[in-house]
């Protein structure tokens, strides 16, 4: 899942004599790496956090609290400008209606399916915002898009023809998962408009204050704000928070810099690469060849859309 910024303009008072040390881009690639390490970390978090009897709406509220105050203190350290009013509204909505039902989707999608096979799917995203791009005119098609269209349409065919994944509980997962990829796609088409010099921070500040008041009156109407049986479920709610959330925003924002954002996003691939060995090493999960290889597939999608880079400035957006 990835935050769109623009590259950091250098500093003002730099003389054009003066000689600067080039950052090494493999602290770029480590860094954006590391973001995706604590992404692809959420599942177990998210698991661990079921096992201790915590409900999704508790879990979310948690976490998108716990991320919303340091992301706050961030900001306070930062100073940035803060958006217009339209701006805030918009990012308010970001937050509150596209990444909280994002975030909804997705982890309730692990209650049903394995995982690994949940972050493969939710990587179908890049392709479904290409697609809309195509149908609002954003973007024109051309051979590399149709490409990736066609690459993500042959992994998910692979996937949900193989071990099971179409069937009763497993295809309330598989749906659910679908609908967290659409939905991000949502999220990252409309996020598209927000300026483009907001700070990150402040603009994941207030997503991730919107997404727990969401969360927090959902669970409260719907009676499922269910908290953990034991202290230690919100222990993984605050790695999950942490973890999970501030630290790979932080480090993708920061990566994004170093290496641009075309490189970022593939790196970013290692996102469900990680999410498929921890739950295997954890838990168990394996994936059939079949569905490893629409997996594969399906991140070869993203691959063909960044490759060959785009000349000028990119931008790529990440909501944690």
């Amino acid at each position: 899942m990835t935050t769109e910024v623009a590259p950091a303009a250098a500093p003002a008072d730099v003389r054009p004599s003066t000689p600067r040390r080039r950052p090494a881009p493999g602290l770029g690639a480590v860094l954006c790496l590391v973001s995706a390490a604590g992404f692809g970390l959420s599942a177990v978090f998210a698991k661990q956090s079921y096992a201790a009897g915590i409900s999704v709406p508790a879990m979310l509220a948690g976490r998108f609290a716990v991320a919303a105050a340091v992301l706050w203190v961030i900001v306070a350290f930062r100073r940035p400008a803060f958006p217009t009013r339209r701006t805030l509204i918009t990012c308010i909505g970001l937050g509150g209606i596209g990444y909280a039902a994002q975030a909804v989707l997705y982890f309730s999608s692990l209650a049903w399916i394995d995982a690994s096979l949940t972050g493969l799917l939710l990587y179908l995203y890049p392709a479904l915002v290409t697609g809309l791009a195509v149908l609002l005119r954003r973007e024109r098609p051309d051979r590399r898009r149709y490409a990736a269209l066609l690459c993500s349409a042959i992994g998910l065919v692979l996937i949900l023809g193989s071990g099971g994944s179409i069937g009763s509980a497993a295809g309330i997962g598989v749906a659910l998962a679908l609908g967290s990829a659409a939905a991000y796609a949502l999220y990252l088409t409309v996020a598209a408009g927000v300026p483009a010099d907001l700070d990150v921070f402040l603009l994941s500040a207030i997503v991730c204050t919107s997404a727990c008041v969401t969360m927090t009156a959902t669970g409260y109407a719907t009676g499922s704000m269910t908290g953990p049986t034991a202290v230690t479920g919100w222990g993984w709610v605050v790695l999950l928070a942490i973890f999970s959330t501030v630290v790979p925003i932080a480090t993708l924002l920061a990566g994004i810099r170093l290496v641009g954002a075309p490189t970022a996003s593939i790196l970013s691939c290692a996102e469900p690469a990680v999410t498929v060995a921890t739950t295997a090493a954890v838990y168990g999960e394996r994936l059939t060849p079949g569905q490893l290889l629409g997996g594969v597939v399906i991140l070869a999608a993203v691959l063909v859309l960044q490759v060959p880079f785009r000349r000028g400035g990119s931008r790529t957006r990440h909501a944690g």
